[in-house]
């Protein structure tokens, strides 16, 4: 590839990127048609319930006949159900009869859903993995009118009866690929992913921070090809462990992303919150509110996925965003890149406006801008808040391919201007004999804040 091709087709990354559409057209429909899902059965509920209201069958005061005819809830195909079931607990009849008689209805806030007949409740996999006993159920359901089904975690200890199983969590029947990952602090956990049937998994654990400003993922273990099955130990992690779990077919990929799960601790301390110490070397001479700053750093270091010990944080900028105390802070792990969040609110309610991976050279005298959304909502404005590095004697703003206008900045170090939502921005800040302190790009609004800063273009200043 030619330097041109390279230039050109990073810049069609980067423009596609801003169009804020879904990657992956597919991924995008299966989340809209499950949103469109949860919206027909809401729907389908409300038509129901006024319905059935003179006899209180939607409401469950009275039984629904079992004749009587029901709704399905419109979505996908239940994948998993048509594999046979797996896990070296698969063969053990004894076991899974009687946790098919354990199976207790869903109850879900001001409804229950109840299974409409044992006898059709599929096991999909059913193991002793570590120091759990676990089991995922394709498992019928119906409330009123309406039926649907559900993968449902029953876990419990090593070796558990079937009484002593007990619901761990649950999604759509119709996911293809489902985890559950149970990590600790003071000794080894586990992962479990279930996929279809010639499926091939691989899972990541770990990552770092480059000082070019990308993060970098440890390499993946690939599990037996054609499984569609990853049973792992994890390793104790003093935090909530990053797993990144790849599921493919050939040359699609069913799923790429996090494991759902939960992490555990028996100490008292947290090793992702700083100190006080910390807190008043950050702020220096500022007048500010501590509480609310030490809030606001310790979830950074969360969102970050990082420890405080060894995390460098300095305090950027301080000012009123929305009329509260805003600030922007920067955290650098050892030997990584520099990560930046404004955020603006109190001690207890605030608000994250950003979050961006920058490379480590130049971090201090770049210039950073990020956009806002309206003040309690999710709606995306024009207003943009930039704050310059010191040093800074002129600063301008670009927007697409016009002529830069210069920002006006407070005694703060920082400014307000607009931008349009959609479009490319960047700011400059410029030293003594218009020398260049540095450039960055106004990032896009994130549509997606579950993943690590940095892990995508909306999120980092390198393409």
């Amino acid at each position: 590839m030619t330097g041109t091709e390279a230039m050109l087709k990073n810049a069609l990354a980067a423009e596609a990127e801003l169009l804020d559409v879904a990657e992956d057209p597919w991924t995008g429909f299966e989340r809209r048609e499950r949103t469109h899902k949860r919206n027909r059965r809401a729907g389908l509920a409300a038509v129901a319930a006024l319905l059935a209201a003179a006899g209180g069958v939607q409401a469950g005061v009275v039984p629904l006949p079992g004749w009587a005819p029901a709704v399905q809830v419109a979505g996908f195909g239940a994948v998993l159900g048509d594999d046979p079931i797996r896990g070296s607990l698969a063969g053990d009849k004894t076991f899974l009869e009687g946790l098919r008689r354990e199976i207790k209805d869903i109850q879900d806030p001001g409804e229950t859903w109840r299974i409409t007949d044992r006898r059709k409740i599929k096991f999909v996999y059913a193991a002793d993995v570590g120091r759990s006993r676990l089991a995922l159920a394709l498992v019928p359901l119906r409330y009123g009118f309406l039926e649907d089904r559900a993968l449902v975690w029953y876990e419990g200890e090593a070796g558990a009866a079937p009484a002593e199983m007990v619901e761990s969590g649950r999604v759509d029947g119709g996911e293809p690929v489902v985890t559950s990952l149970l990590a600790r602090s003071d000794g080894p956990g586990r992962l479990v992913v279930v996929a279809p049937t010639g499926s091939s998994v691989a899972v990541s654990q770990g990552f770092r921070y480059t000082p070019e400003g990308r993060v970098e993922h440890n390499p993946a273990q690939a599990q037996p090809a054609g499984t569609g099955l990853a049973e792992l130990t994890l390793p104790p992690s003093p935090i909530p462990p990053e797993v990144t779990v790849t599921v493919t077919s050939g040359p699609d990929t069913l799923y790429q992303g996090g494991a759902g799960g939960g992490w555990g601790s028996s100490s008292d301390s947290n090793p992702q919150d700083v100190s006080e110490a910390t807190v008043e070397k950050a702020l220096g001479d500022r007048d500010f509110d501590r509480a609310a700053l030490r809030s606001w750093v310790n979830q950074s270091i969360r969102d970050a996925r990082l420890v405080a010990a060894g995390t460098a944080v300095t305090v950027r900028w301080t000012g009123t965003v929305s009329g509260q105390p805003a600030a922007l802070i920067t955290l650098q792990p050892e030997g990584g890149g520099v990560l930046a969040y404004a955020l603006h609110g109190g001690a207890d309610s605030y608000r994250q406006d950003l979050r961006l991976l920058l490379p480590a050279k130049g971090a201090a005298q770049r210039p950073i801008a990020w956009r806002m959304r309206a003040d309690g909502a999710e709606d995306r404005t024009d207003q943009v808040i930039v704050t310059a590095p010191a040093g800074t004697r002129k600063l301008t703003l670009q927007v697409g391919g016009a002529a830069p206008v210069p920002v006006t900045l407070d005694a703060t170090g920082g400014g307000v201007t607009a931008v349009p939502p959609f479009a490319e921005a960047r700011v400059t800040a410029y030293g003594k004999n218009g020398s260049v302190l540095g450039t960055t790009p106004v990032p896009p609004f994130e549509t997606d804040m579950g993943g690590l800063p940095g892990d995508t273009i909306k999120t980092r200043v390198v393409g």
